[in-house]
């Protein structure tokens, strides 16, 4: 369970987008890897549901605070994710859906996951932003092989940023560079004895 990939895309998904997302959600669980996405229409909610009906875990990062749901009609996906996963919130639990909260959700959902899979995503989408920040924070990217092929941003990443971006024509192409459950415990291992050298 220390392995987390988020799978992120739009929101007016194509059909195949959405049967790619549903594809490698449950590919992935069945890996042992836990997928993380934010919750929103299209292709969020078919890899939560997908990694759910699976029996994999997810984890849904939210743009409101955990007494919301947005949009509204994935009420029952949230409370089948915070049974069987988790639903996390940066915000106020209270905090309606504003349009500067989505921007700071894929901060958080970058952040907890080793590596952003994009299905589908225009060149304005907040699943292209979400890529941005991953090569930032130095997390791998993958981009469907699809994706690549349709848009301009996608291809100008793999050329612009090498190593750090993986066009993914199999969901082996993710598994391949994610870090084994030891590797990330070796990490984390390093990291407080780093913690504790410079306390």
């Amino acid at each position: 369970g220390r392995r987390a990939v988020a799978v992120v895309g739009t929101r007016d998904a194509s059909p195949s987008g959405l049967d790619k997302a549903r594809r490698i959600a449950r590919l992935l669980v069945e890996n042992g890897v836990t997928v993380v996405s934010g919750l929103a229409r299209g292709i969020d909610s078919a890899a939560h549901t997908a990694s759910l009906e699976a029996g994999g875990r997810t984890i849904a990062v939210m743009g409101t605070g955990i007494l919301h749901c947005y949009p509204k009609e994935n009420a029952d996906l949230a409370e089948r994710i915070a049974r069987e996963g988790a639903l996390v919130s940066q915000f106020w639990p209270s905090a309606p859906p504003r349009s500067h909260n989505f921007p700071m959700r894929n901060v958080v959902t970058s952040g907890i996951s080793q590596g952003t899979v994009v299905i589908e995503a225009s060149s304005t989408s907040g699943a292209k932003m979400q890529a941005r920040l991953a090569i930032e924070h130095g997390k791998t990217v993958f981009l469907v092989e699809s994706l690549v092929l349709q848009q301009k941003w996608a291809r100008d990443y793999v050329q612009r940023h090498g190593r750090k971006v993986v066009v993914v024509r199999s969901v082996d192409d993710v598994l391949a560079h994610l870090r084994s459950p030891e590797q990330v415990e070796e990490l984390t291992v390093q990291r407080r004895q780093l913690a504790f050298d410079l306390g």
